[in-house]
């Protein structure tokens, strides 16, 4: 595997960025995570994800319709862990319900849609976002806009491969990583 220069920053970076797999970001194997393009040890990107939401101003979580309707048992498991992520980082939470592009416009304070991720971003001062049950590609598609116009830091936990797309991206997140990725933000913040 050929390593890349490119680093996979907050933006603004452009009104059309690069997909950072263009640019030789390729994805980790299981047991790694991606920081800014690189590959590193799952339980370095944790500590960093930690380190993010814990220093952020304005933290959200977006979590999509993976875990938003509850359609299994390992959704809601998994959205109750989410919900305690964000409860214990001190995050405010906005969902991302479906996909459909609202016209004329969507109403920033109370959802995000991938079409046009930047809207609640600017409208609500982000500075660090976590994407959580958004389907891959339409992450793919709003980690990428969100990169280009704004200059808040992404956070992807996937399900599946991870996004490269994102600043920090963990892959294979179900609801037990969820609850050890809530367990390190508690022992950085002193056991709380």
């Amino acid at each position: 595997m050929q390593e890349t220069n490119y680093r996979v920053i907050n933006g603004p970076e452009g009104y059309l960025p690069p997909a950072a797999a263009s640019m030789g970001v390729v994805l980790p194997d299981r047991g790694q995570a991606l920081i800014e393009g690189r590959i590193v040890a799952e339980k370095e990107a944790m500590e960093k994800i930690a380190e993010k939401l814990l220093s952020a101003k304005n933290p959200y979580f977006f979590p999509g319709p993976l875990i938003l309707w509850a359609w299994n048992d390992k959704a809601v498991e998994k959205a109750k862990a989410v919900k305690e992520l964000a409860d214990t980082a001190g995050a405010k939470i906005i969902p991302m319900p479906d996909y459909r592009p609202k016209y004329p416009m969507i109403n920033p304070a109370e959802e995000i849609n991938p079409n046009h991720p930047n809207l609640t971003i600017w409208h609500n001062k982000i500075d660090v976002c976590v994407f959580a049950g958004v389907h891959c590609h339409y992450a793919n598609l709003a980690l990428k806009l969100i990169r280009g116009g704004t200059d808040c830091y992404t956070i992807a936990l996937c399900a599946n491969y991870g996004h490269e797309d994102a600043m920090i991206s963990l892959r294979d997140v179900h609801a037990e990583e969820v609850r050890n990725l809530t367990a390190v933000i508690k022992k950085m913040k002193g056991g709380k």
